[in-house]
């Protein structure tokens, strides 16, 4: 079935079947119901490549995401999966790029997508010089320095942070530690590590306690040695708040295999994501981290973008879950 054949069973020019399919000039309302009852009736879909080049779009968005080490990580597939599920939501399709500069390129010098998502962002990150000079339209995964110049989606990782650090304080804690992402992504201001080490200094300077932050490799191995820096530095420490969920499963059995029985001789609380705060034995307290709904408020933000070029952005802040690994230190 194609628009010829709709237009003659509905009795219509092609080009009154074209306004009904694409919108662009009004039709009467005789004219739409009945066009539309011929569509649904057919079950007729638009071939969506002669609607692309119709519309003067690829309907396909692009997502620029680097890996987190030789590939993606779970937790990145997490977000890459929620984006594509928003985007065919949506009737769009998903490009994915990894961070090598010749495919970002060809993406956006060729146009092969209408607009990009970029995740992994860092405080000074040249992918959003070269878009914005572009003029093309694109959105963030994660803030960057230039906030007010491009629309983005993150989470308030200094603002958990903060909450985190207040809530053990409330059970008792006085020495508590920050475990954060790697040292290589905080010298790059990578957003989350950055925002999270400046809100932790912060917060334990405000509520005059004792506080270490120690960054540590993505991998469950690091974990120990990440630990062992901690209660050498601080061996008073209670409590440990944890931004480095890919590290977390590795962190409770240091602090078994140390003889430290979590909440009982050391609280521990995340901001991670509720599969790896539910893996872990016991399981972990924790901010969970909303992948699907990041992923498909930036798309929507996209879309926004791409076709009024402004749209809202959007801080989201999930509340803490008590899954019984926080406790009153001992006296």
């Amino acid at each position: 079935m194609n628009i010829g054949e709709i237009a003659k069973l509905a009795g219509v020019s092609r080009s009154t079947v074209s306004y009904v399919l694409s919108g662009k000039r009004q039709v009467s309302p005789e004219l739409h119901e009945r066009v539309a009852r011929v569509i649904e009736e057919a079950g007729y879909r638009p071939n969506a490549t002669a609607r692309a080049l119709a519309e003067g779009s690829t309907r396909t968005i692009g997502l620029v995401i680097p890996p987190a080490g030789p590939r993606l990580s779970v937790d990145q597939l997490h977000f890459v999966g929620a984006v594509a599920e928003a985007a065919v939501d949506r009737d769009f399709d998903v490009l994915l790029s990894p961070e090598r500069q010749q495919s970002f390129e060809r993406m956006i010098t060729e146009k092969r997508v209408d607009g990009v998502i970029l995740m992994e962002t860092v405080l000074r990150d040249p992918r959003v010089t070269r878009l914005i000079d572009e003029g093309f339209p694109f959105v963030t995964i994660g803030r960057t320095g230039a906030d007010d110049a491009h629309s983005w989606v993150d989470l308030d990782y200094a603002g958990l942070v903060t909450e985190g650090v207040r809530r053990l304080h409330a059970l008792g804690h006085k020495a508590i530690a920050l475990v954060n992402r790697p040292q290589e992504l905080l010298d790059h201001e990578y957003g989350p590590a950055f925002r999270a080490a400046d809100a932790f200094e912060k917060i334990v300077v405000e509520l005059e306690i004792a506080g270490v932050a120690r960054c540590c490799e993505d991998n469950t191995d690091a974990a120990a040695d990440c630990l062992d820096h901690i209660l050498a530095d601080v061996p008073e420490i209670t409590a440990v708040l944890t931004v480095n969920e890919r590290s977390l499963v590795g962190l409770v059995t240091a602090l078994s295999h140390r003889g430290k029985e979590i909440p009982t001789d050391v609280s521990l609380l995340a901001v991670t994501s509720v599969r790896n705060a539910t893996a872990a034995r016991p399981q972990i307290s924790a901010a969970d981290v909303p992948a699907a709904e990041m992923g498909e408020a930036a798309v929507d933000a996209l879309l926004r973008r791409i076709r009024s070029s402004t749209a809202p952005n959007v801080l989201l802040a999930p509340p803490f879950i008590d899954r019984g690994s926080t406790a009153p230190p001992r006296h």
